[in-house]
């Protein structure tokens, strides 16, 4: 079955479920505008297929998906091709997702990031093996949680999405599935038991019932309750400073969170604040809209492309900001991110 996404990712229809498969492995199954193209064109018709139940999502090698193919939008925002139309055709199928009428099962074992959240998270189910590893990275190569991130991430219980958001720290399996970025936890060896059992009978909730586990969240009550307490304040620079306030006590998660987020970009930083607040009173589809707006300004501005740099061509190099410093990044400056795009606005 081809929806146009060659030899990415396949599709299949086995018994009662649409079955597709991202097979990138080299690229850690790191989203093309082929895939997204494919996968919205897939989702569209099974929408309409009586004898499609479910969808299920799963991928070939180590990572579930690690993101867009953010190397094809730097190399081109370098020349001077911004690659605003690949992000309107994700964002879009972001909001074809999160209305599929179907349940819609992301199989996720390995990596997720950025744009492998996007299309998980917004599915109903996300079911985690014990490798999975789910992160929304983006403050730290200059760039915002994006592909729904605003959506999903603010809704999280306890202030945890904008700890996330904040910090571009990595979740494991039982905290995703304590503040419910997973909805199931599975084991890794019983997948492809799973995947039968799906595909023969349709019926995810009662597949689901009798492969899901137990799975021990990761963090602490306390560090919960400290995320919350920090990242519930009003504003950011509260945010900053309750972290160093108990820093200078001697607490070892302040301290650790603080140092990560002041190496974050500071552009990156104000704006994926704004972001997460306004997203907790918004539709999907405005989100989307909202993010668009962000996005056109992040690919011509300067640290999504110094963060890339320093991250993936100088690997392991410091990435200088501009802005340096949250000081220097004005209200205004942020209001600017957020500002109507007239008739250049995401069209959903």
């Amino acid at each position: 079955m081809d929806f146009g996404g060659g030899e990415e990712i396949r599709f299949e229809v086995i018994g009662k479920a649409g079955v597709v498969t991202l097979t990138r492995t080299k690229a850690l199954n790191a989203l093309t505008e082929n895939m997204v193209h494919a996968l919205a064109a897939a989702l569209e018709a099974w929408e309409q297929d009586d004898a499609i139940h479910c969808v299920l999502v799963k991928a070939e090698g180590r990572a579930f998906c690690a993101g867009g193919d953010i190397m094809n939008v730097y190399r081109a925002g370098k020349e001077g091709n911004v690659l605003v139309g690949f992000f309107a055709d994700e964002y879009r199928m972001n909001a074809q997702l999160a209305r599929f009428p179907k349940p819609y099962v992301a199989l996720i074992d390995g990596i997720v990031m950025g744009g492998g959240v996007g299309i998980s998270v917004h599915g109903s189910h996300r079911v985690m093996t014990g490798n999975a590893i789910v992160a929304m990275p983006e403050v730290g190569i200059g760039f915002f949680p994006d592909v729904g991130g605003s959506h999903a991430l603010s809704r999280l219980p306890g202030s945890f999405g904008m700890y996330m958001a904040l910090t571009g720290n990595r979740v494991r399996q039982g905290d995703a599935l304590a503040v419910g970025l997973a909805t199931h936890a599975i084991d890794a060896e019983s997948q492809q038991a799973l995947i039968e059992a799906l595909t023969t009978s349709g019926d995810v909730d009662e597949v689901l019932r009798k492969f899901s586990v137990v799975a021990a969240p990761q963090t602490d009550a306390a560090t919960f309750d400290a995320i919350a307490r920090h990242f519930s304040r009003d504003t950011l620079d509260e945010v900053l400073e309750s972290l160093k306030k108990d820093a200078e006590r001697g607490d070892d998660f302040a301290a650790a969170t603080l140092s990560t987020m002041l190496s974050r970009s500071p552009t990156s930083l104000r704006v994926t604040w704004r972001q997460i607040r306004e997203g907790a009173a918004l539709s999907m589809d405005e989100c989307m809209r909202m993010e668009f707006r962000v996005l056109n300004r992040m690919l011509t501005g300067k640290d999504f492309y110094e963060g890339i740099r320093a991250a993936l061509i100088d690997k392991g190099s410091t990435p200088v900001w501009d802005p340096a410093s949250l000081d220097e990044v004005s209200e205004a400056d942020v209001d600017a991110y957020f500002a109507p795009l007239g008739a250049q606005e995401l069209n959903l």
